[in-house]
């Protein structure tokens, strides 16, 4: 069996640390960009494609974890060092999500198995991240829509070998 050196724990920790320092620099110089990565859709969207295209439910919870802790790591030391505007209460949020992102990678795994179950799930994620965009952050914008539809696809329509 190939090995996979993209989706292995050290790999996406890298990619983790890696999107958190581009989410801030993007925060810094771009606006839409900026909006774009501090909202939940687009990490949704990135932890779903994680989740699916690891090759058991273990590698997803394995491999969902250290990219978000990477991600959190160099975000939030990146918000210190350009005394960046950040609150202890969305440090907390984004860490207890981080903390809880194995299970729901478990879960996001499953999506892509037969039955009722997974497409509930896949549902579930779905509406989450739509009621993310209007809950947290006041309303859909054109880019929650473009998000949320590659998430429908990933979920519902994309075939993934197992």
């Amino acid at each position: 069996m190939k090995k996979n050196i993209i989706l292995n724990p050290l790999s996406t920790f890298i990619i983790g640390l890696l999107l958190g320092v581009l989410s801030r620099v993007f925060d810094i110089y771009t606006q839409n960009l900026g909006n774009i990565f501090s909202e939940m859709a687009i990490w949704i969207l990135l932890g779903t494609l994680i989740s699916i295209y690891s090759k058991s439910k273990k590698a997803a919870m394995l491999n969902i974890f250290p990219f978000c802790m990477g991600m959190l790591i160099t975000y939030y030391a990146a918000a210190f060092i350009t005394n960046g505007i950040y609150s202890n209460l969305i440090i907390s949020g984004w860490t207890v999500f981080s903390l809880f992102s194995p299970i729901l990678a478990y879960f996001t795994w499953l999506t892509k198995e037969k039955g009722i179950f997974p497409k509930i799930i896949g549902v579930g994620i779905v509406i989450f991240s739509i009621l993310s965009s209007i809950i947290l952050f006041d309303k859909l914008r054109i880019y929650d829509f473009i998000i949320d539809g590659f998430l429908i696809y990933f979920l519902f329509f994309k075939k993934i070998e197992r």
